[in-house]
């Protein structure tokens, strides 16, 4: 019996029996899905991360994996929610009544979990409900957590997010983004802390989300099958390997899974610590303006998205390239879709970043504000700037302008309205002096 309560306790444990995870320096590919991941990580306010694609492309395998990378945390000893001993202001009820009677919290060390959560679960699974076997046997009414207190200060991974009822989408993300669930049960009223990392993934074949969840995610990470024939057979070759000796094959990775782990902590510190230029943070701004992104959640992210990033590579100040790589993964999900743009506006977005830090960089050049009403703006700028010198320009260098001015740039639509009528009207007046002159000459 002794023995049995010693097993117990081991696996228990923190550094108890393991359990293997496929590493994630193993993954092969999808660059954009492993950033968006390790982003979220070194800043959870991120909000997250959406990643659609087709089955089988690794999307449950990297969300479990990066749960291993990260280190253990400590928490307070005995609390179903793992509240932070250290985070006094974010402690659940049983925790703050316990600091109030003995003056401190005992603390133990736990792995940050990762909480499925299941296609078919109820409001209730989800966000608690009454105990009703003790409320049976003691008369009491008690609360039992549902999965959001269990995923606070880790990942709740929601697998085929966009086929999940629309109110239980609504209810995870507004709990995300507040940090606390509100219960209110049969006369049971109870907030509890529930901080977790949002990932939410799906087959895009299977459903949409609606644009205002999707707006509501940090992140998206579309991800494809694989084309590259070597990608592929390294694939099978690793997965074989590891199903074949886990334990070797996590092993063999160790050295590679440390050193990202010790390089997420430090970007973890350092992301408050990173500054973003105000020349930087307009071209952002100019990015969205030009991409017609509804809201300012969009330039919100890439800010937090492109410090996180500079963090990760162990700079203090955010570069361009930074905001360049990041913001794909920030406003893609974010675009008023056209159904016949072949790309998913990856070419838009590129040409928005083109223009917006180029124009950021000339005006900064001349000494003249940017402007912020786009790229018509910019346009008409560009014509009424360049008319008085346009001989001299393409007669002397020879210098041409990456965006010509279109006539409606140039003039005001009234101007050519009357322009046009007067056109019209002159037309008519030749025409009939020349069909009097005609009779006349017959006659």
């Amino acid at each position: 019996m002794t023995s049995r309560a010693h097993v117990k306790n081991k696996n228990a444990a923190p550094r108890g029996a393991r359990q293997f995870v496929y590493p994630f320096r193993a993954i092969v590919g999808q660059e954009e899905m492993k950033l968006a991941l390790l982003l979220n990580v070194i800043d959870p306010l991120i909000g997250g991360v959406l990643i659609m694609g087709h089955r089988g492309t690794g999307k449950s395998t990297a969300v479990r994996a990066l749960a291993d990378l990260l280190p253990l945390i400590w928490k307070a000893r005995g609390c179903f929610y793992g509240c932070d001993p250290a985070d006094v202001e974010s402690l659940c009820v049983d925790c703050s009544e316990q600091l109030k009677t003995k003056g401190k919290l005992q603390r133990e060390q736990a792995r940050v979990r990762v909480v499925d959560l299941p296609l078919g679960a109820t409001e209730d699974r989800v966000c608690g409900t009454i105990n009703f076997q003790k409320a049976l046997t003691t008369g009491v009414k008690a609360f039992e957590p549902g999965l959001l207190a269990r995923a606070n200060r880790g990942f709740l991974y929601v697998d085929e997010v966009n086929l999940l009822e629309d109110h239980l989408v609504d209810l995870l993300l507004d709990v995300a983004v507040t940090g606390r669930n509100t219960v209110e049960r049969e006369g049971i009223s109870l907030e509890h802390p529930a901080r977790f990392v949002l990932v939410g993934s799906g087959n895009p074949e299977e459903g949409e989300l609606r644009p205002q969840l999707l707006d509501r995610f940090g992140l998206f990470a579309e991800i494809q099958t694989l084309n590259d024939l070597d990608q592929r057979v390294k694939i099978v070759e690793l997965r074989e390997a590891f199903e074949r000796d886990a334990e070797k094959f996590c092993a063999d990775y160790e050295a590679e899974q440390q050193s990202l782990r010790r390089k997420l902590a430090r970007a973890g510190k350092l992301a408050g610590k990173v500054k973003l230029s105000r020349e930087l943070l307009r071209g952002i701004a100019s990015l969205c303006l030009r991409l017609g992104i509804d809201g300012h959640r969009g330039e919100l992210t890439i800010a937090r998205a492109a410090r996180a990033l500079a963090a990760f590579e162990g700079r203090r100040e955010v570069r361009e390239e930074d905001v360049r790589r990041v913001a794909s993964l920030c406003v893609s999900h974010r675009l008023r879709r056209d159904p016949l743009e072949p790309t998913g506006g990856g070419a838009r977005i590129e040409q928005a970043l083109d223009n917006s830090f180029q124009s950021s960089g000339e005006q900064r050049d001349k000494g003249q504000p940017e402007s912020a009403y786009g790229s018509n703006t910019d346009v008409r700028n560009a014509g009424s700037e360049n008319s008085g010198e346009s001989g001299k320009h393409d007669q002397g260098n020879n210098k041409t302008h990456p965006l010509p001015a279109p006539l409606d740039a140039q003039l005001p639509a009234e101007s050519l309205t009357q322009d046009l009528h007067s056109s019209m009207r002159q037309a008519k007046t030749n025409s009939a002096r020349q069909q009097r002159s005609t009779k006349n000459e017959t006659y």
